[in-house]
Order: C-alpha cells, then structure tokens, then sequence
C-alpha cells in the first residue's frame, strides 16, 4: 500500500480529497491535516510516502513544507499562475494539480506515480533509459495531447505512448502490457493504432514455435515516412 497524507486548511476539500485517495486501489490515507505544523507533525509520525499538498496554508506555504514532510509531493491547490508552478517544480514536487478537479483526475496521477515508484522498486543499478522511462513514467497520468480512436482511452494511449518512446528497442505487446499493468490485448491494440498512425514501426520476429512476434519501435521525427506525393 502507498501511505498518503492529505493536506488542505479546508475541512470539506480535505475530506473530499481523501475519499478520492481511499477510491484508487493501492492507496491508503494515513492522516489528514489542515495547517502546515500538523503536516510536518503527521508526517514525522506516519511518515507517508506521498503527501497531498495545498499551497496555501493558514501556518505558511506548502511549498516551503516540501523539505520537511520526508516524502514524495504532489500539489493540490487553486493556485495556477506560473511563479507557483515553478516554484513547486523547482522545490522538487511530482505533479501539480489545479482546483477543481475530478477524483479520475487525481486516481490519473496517483497510479502515474504508482507505476514510477514500482519502475525504481530496490536498489538496482539503472541506466538512461531506465531513468527516462520513469521521468515518462511519472507524468503518464497527464492529459495526452494527440487525438485517440473513438472507444479508446485517452489516458491508457499516453501510458503506451511514454512505454515506447521510453524503450530501448522494439517491445512486443505482451511486454507493454506487464509494464503498464494492461491484458495484452488492449495494450495490442494501442499498439496497432500507433503503427496504423506511422507513429510506431512494427517489425516480426521468429520464435521457436515459427509464430511471428510483432515488435513495435516508436518512430523519432527523423525516420518518420514521408508523405505520399503522389
């Protein structure tokens, strides 16, 4: 279980915000408190792997907690000018999210950050491309900015999107799905739409059994194919 504290100097959004946590499979509320000096006192206690944080506090600013609570951050608050953002950012924080938002909106992150914390589980030796995968990894429940099919989900196509983009060779589609906790079916399906797309090459690789493989590689700018001119 992921042990998150919720913090919020408003009672009612406090608690609306810890049912949403309670609502996320995986996840678990180990405290709730409402100015900064319970926050840091929480945390010192439970100490959370992930807290909920509020800018604004009637004790201070919650990004001047961030040091002090011990664990991973993300941001809940109504504050969307850009001297916050980067300053929550440049603090150190793992996603921002701006007031109002829907309980999908926060369980989008919370399991975004539940795949990055299993991608970095022990203490292994990682290389670049495991570190890119879980930078991907961790915003993978940020809005996608491409159009998917109709009857596909927008939030799943980012995750397979970010699985590729972040692989060092071609996967096949039982790969992606163990990685993003999919069935090999939808994740083949993503998979097809990017390869139908040009987004995606598709190559086929022979096993023992003489059944071919299909491996996809995303495409970069540079090896993109042309458009037809004819």
């Amino acid at each position: 279980m992921i042990r998150v504290l919720v913090v919020d100097d408003d009672f009612r959004v406090a608690n609306l915000h810890a049912h949403f946590v309670r609502a996320v499979a995986g996840f678990t509320v180990i405290g709730v408190a409402h100015t900064a000096a319970t926050a840091v006192e929480q945390a010192r206690k439970h100490r959370p792997d992930i807290a909920l944080l509020d800018l604004y506090l009637p004790d201070g600013r919650g990004t001047d907690l961030i040091g002090e609570l011990g664990c991973d951050v993300v941001m809940l608050t109504a504050a969307a000018d850009a001297a916050s953002v980067r300053e929550a950012f440049g603090r150190g924080v793992a996603n921002y999210l701006v007031k109002p938002f829907s309980a999908a909106d926060l369980a989008d992150r919370l399991q975004a950050y539940a795949r990055y914390r299993s991608h970095l589980n022990g203490n292994r030796a990682l290389g670049q491309t495991d570190i890119d995968l879980a930078a991907r990894l961790l915003r993978a429940g940020d809005p996608v900015q491409s159009n998917v099919r109709k009857g596909r989900s927008a939030h799943t196509a980012n995750l397979v999107i970010e699985a590729l983009r972040g692989a060092a060779e071609a996967v096949s589609a039982a790969e992606v799905a163990a990685l993003l906790g999919l069935s090999r079916p939808t994740a083949q399906r993503y998979l097809a739409d990017l390869a139908q797309d040009g987004r995606a090459s598709v190559s086929l690789r022979y096993g023992s059994t003489g059944r071919p493989e299909h491996r996809y590689q995303w495409r970069t700018k540079a090896t993109l194919p042309s458009p037809d001119r004819s």
